[in-house]
C-alpha cells in the first residue's frame, strides 16, 4: 500500500527514531508499503520518519542499470560499521524535500549492519551510490536531512520554497 510522504519541514522529520526491539508483522507489512512507496515515488530510498512513524527501519533499491533485477533491501536497525576514508560527491534529492537536489560528499564505501525482514542479522559493504543511499537514509533515523550539509543561506531558501509547496499543496485539496 502506497503511503503519504512528510515534507520538510515538519518536526517529525528531525525527530531520533527508536530502535526496533520487537520484529514483528506489522514491521514487516510497513517495509514492504514502504517499498511499494519509494518504488512509485519514485526513489531509491525511504526511511520510516519520513512516513511518520519514529522506528529504524530503512528500504532502498539503488539498481539503476535498464534491464537489471531489482534489489529491494529492507533494514532493520542499520549502522554504519566502517567509513572508507575516500570520499565521493554526489547530487542527492529526497522525497521528503521534492524537486531540491545539492552535492552532498560522503564516504565513498561504508560497511554497514542491519537486521533483515527474517530477524537475521547481516553485514555488508556497499561503495557508490549505494553507499551514498544508506548513508542518507541512515541520517533520516538520526534526524538529520541532506539539507543540514548545506549552507544556513541554502537551507532557508529551501524550506521556503518547501513551505509554499505545502501550502500550494493545501489549497490544491480544498
Amino acid at each position: 500500500m502506497k503511503l503519504p510522504i512528510l515534507i520538510h519541514p515538519d518536526p517529525r522529520l528531525k525527530k531520533v527514531a527508536e530502535p526496533v526491539t520487537d520484529l514483528s508483522d506489522g514491521l514487516r507489512l510497513l517495509a514492504d508499503d514502504m517499498l511499494a512507496t519509494m518504488y512509485d515515488a519514485p526513489g531509491i530510498g525511504l526511511a520510516a520518519p519520513q512516513l511518520g512513524v519514529a522506528t529504524r527501519l530503512i528500504v532502498l533499491d539503488c539498481v539503476k542499470e535498464e534491464g537489471a533485477a531489482p534489489r529491494p533491501l529492507a533494514m532493520f536497525n542499520p549502522y554504519v560499521i566502517a567509513s572508507s576514508d575516500e570520499v565521493s560527491t554526489y547530487e542527492e534529492g529526497c522525497l521528503s524535500i521534492p524537486e531540491v537536489y545539492a552535492d552532498v560528499t560522503r564516504p565513498e564505501a561504508v560497511t554497514v549492519g542491519w537486521v533483515d525482514p527474517n530477524g537475521a542479522s547481516r553485514e555488508e559493504t556497499f561503495d557508490g551510490l549505494w553507499a551514498t543511499c544508506i548513508q542518507h537514509e541512515i541520517d533520516h533515523l538520526e534526524g538529520k536531512l541532506f539539507i543540514d550539509y548545506l549552507s544556513a543561506l541554502k537551507r532557508q531558501l529551501i524550506t521556503r520554497k518547501m513551505v509554499k509547496l505545502k501550502r500550494d499543496r493545501a489549497r490544491e485539496q480544498m
